[in-house]
């Protein structure tokens, strides 16, 4: 077709020449041309057009030279006797622009000879859209890649742009992942592979998928080639999770875990890295058999703890930020890599704390000292009491024994009180401390938490840090005052306030008490206390017997008025059931005799 075209070239150039408008040309023709010659000419003109003709037909593709580009078209030489036409639509790109000039050779489709204006109608679209079929089978046949654009998104996929020529691109097919968003492709130029075509039927098949595999599978040759442990390597942040974070190192994909991010305390990658970021790391392990490679970016940089002994010493005041908090204590972040903990017996000087939580919390800054640096087991020991004085240090320069205290009930238990009268400071309020008179048996009975009450120290243990208290110390001994008004014979007045096997328990005043024996009280003998008196009932009893050293009281309902009776008197001196409280008790645990109503 090349000889062709330049054949008739040539022709038309001669034909071009003997149709010159020039004036003086054709009086030179007139002038030198015979009868008999101009019949020749004409006869060779015919054959000239004819062959022209005969050498190009319709639907062909014929290469031409742009002459002009007017308002009406692109007109193009083809080498015919006259001239071609293309739209300027044809030749127009997606900003407007013209995108030939005069001079540029083109390929066109010769559409129809000559029109109503004498031109031949030519297209430069149709003469593109099939040479790309002749690519599009070429690339299907030999299996290679084309080029495409993807034009819009449609059901099922994406249609893209072969160049003049429309191809289906499956979703399936778009990536080796599944693509949530497919109408972010659109106007993106990649490489596709021809899975299916018919050009009768206009049907074009694309796949990107075979493309990026058959790409992931040679970089995957060519990093097996280069991975070995201990390289450090370059990647691309493909996907993050909490765990961790897998790069991509060239069609093999490597996990770099949280904990090799960095030497510091990490909350999540993302905090690190973003998707599509490209860093470095180091292989740490890479397992040929299974494809399996740990990566590591912290090991990039030297370990802090390799060198912490030059930079933390015994006895040294930090400080730091209170990194988390454990039930056991808090870990302190000295510097990006290095935490301390300071155990929860380390916080306070005296205080019992129940949480960590109640004195940190994870953000705050705290000052510290060094109790003790453990290179090798990357352990750092601290201690925030320290940092402050120890109150007990000096407890003997602010209270002495008799010191009238007051402070606020800080915890109860089954024997007593703690009453913290300053901060680091508790002192213990015995129940057999909380009265004279009242049987306390469980401290709930007299004190709340959170209770403000005042005290007397009674004691005071710097060693063992104990500091004892008495809330019964800050009024006079009840029992002592009796002591010192009543004599045996003085009557008194009493009230009955429960039975025992022996006799009956009278309550005298403010919670003394005095025990008379069933044999005193009646004068007729009885078996049981009840059979005499009931609870409740007031009577008067005669004073028999005084023990001040055991709390002692003997009382006898049935002498008084008896001024003389010294044998029953001297019968009950004698008489060993005169019972304090606390033997009562004693005798309700072990014999259950005693009735109360």
């Amino acid at each position: 077709m090349a000889d062709n075209l330049t054949q008739s070239g040539t022709k038309g150039a001669a034909a071009s020449t003997i149709h010159s408008n020039d004036p003086d040309t054709n009086s030179l023709n007139d002038a030198s041309l015979t009868p008999g010659e101009d019949a020749d000419f004409g006869a060779m003109l015919d054959d000239f057009e004819q062959a022209t003709a005969s050498s190009i037909s319709i639907g062909e593709i014929v290469n031409g030279k742009v002459i002009k580009v007017s308002d009406r078209g692109v007109i193009i030489d083809i080498g015919f006797k006259s001239e071609g036409i293309v739209a300027k639509e044809e030749f127009t790109n997606h900003e407007g622009v013209i995108t030939v000039q005069p001079g540029d050779s083109v390929d066109v489709m010769v559409k129809q000879f000559e029109n109503m204006d004498g031109y031949v109608e030519l297209s430069r679209a149709d003469a593109v859209r099939l040479q790309i079929w002749d690519v599009i089978e070429k690339a299907y046949t030999d299996s290679e890649t084309i080029k495409g654009r993807v034009v819009e998104r449609i059901k099922g996929g994406l249609r893209v742009d072969l160049g003049g020529v429309s191809g289906f691109l499956p979703g399936s097919q778009v990536d080796v992942r599944p693509v949530r968003n497919l109408d972010a492709l659109k106007g993106k130029e990649m490489e596709l592979r021809v899975l299916k075509v018919n050009k009768k039927r206009s049907n074009i098949v694309l796949s990107r998928k075979v493309v990026l595999e058959e790409e992931v599978t040679k970089k995957k040759g060519q990093t097996l080639e280069l991975l070995d442990d201990d390289v450090i390597v370059t990647g691309q942040v493909k996907n993050i999770t909490d765990y961790g974070v897998f790069v991509d190192l060239g069609g093999i994909d490597g996990l770099l875990h949280i904990t090799d991010i960095s030497w510091g305390r990490l909350q999540k990658p993302s905090d690190v890295f973003k998707v599509g970021d490209n860093i470095q790391v180091k292989v740490l392990k890479f397992d040929r058999d299974k494809g399996r490679v740990s990566l590591g970016f912290k090991q990039l940089q030297p370990d802090p703890w390799d060198t912490v002994n030059e930079r933390y010493h015994k006895g040294d005041v930090v400080r730091g930020q209170v990194a988390s908090v454990t039930d056991y204590g808090a870990f302190i972040e000295l510097e990006e890599g290095v935490e301390g903990l300071v155990h929860v017996s380390e916080m306070s000087w005296s205080k019992r704390i129940k949480h960590p939580s109640k004195i940190v919390a994870p953000g705050q800054d705290v000052e510290a000292i060094i109790l003790e640096v453990d290179q090798s087991n990357r352990r750092i020991s601290l201690g925030m009491k320290q940092a402050i004085p120890n109150p007990w240090d000096t407890v003997m320069e602010r209270y002495t024994v008799g010191t009238r205290v007051s402070g606020r009930v800080r915890n109860l238990t089954e024997f007593g009180a703690f009453i913290e009268i300053e901060d680091g400071i508790d002192g213990l309020v015995h129940v057999s401390d909380m009265s004279w008179t009242k049987r306390i048996k469980h401290p709930s009975e007299a004190l709340k938490k959170g209770q403000q009450v005042e005290a007397v120290i009674t004691n005071i243990d710097t060693e063992n840090r104990r500091l004892s208290l008495s809330i019964k110390d800050l009024e006079p001994n009840a029992w002592d005052r009796f002591f010192q008004v009543h004599k045996p014979g003085d009557v008194v007045t009493g009230k009955v306030t429960r039975f025992a096997s022996f006799g009956a328990f009278v309550e005298l005043e403010g919670g003394i008490e005095g025990l008379c024996h069933v044999s005193e009280l009646s004068d007729q003998r009885i078996e049981k206390p009840e059979n005499a008196v009931s609870i409740g009932q007031e009577l008067q009893f005669k004073v028999l017997k005084l023990d001040e050293g055991q709390k002692k009281i003997g009382l006898s309902a049935r002498a008084v008025g008896k001024e003389n009776d010294p044998e029953d008197v001297s019968n009950y001196i004698n008489n060993e059931t005169i019972t304090s409280l606390g033997e009562l008790t004693n005798f309700l645990a072990d014999d259950g005799e005693a009735k109360e109503s």
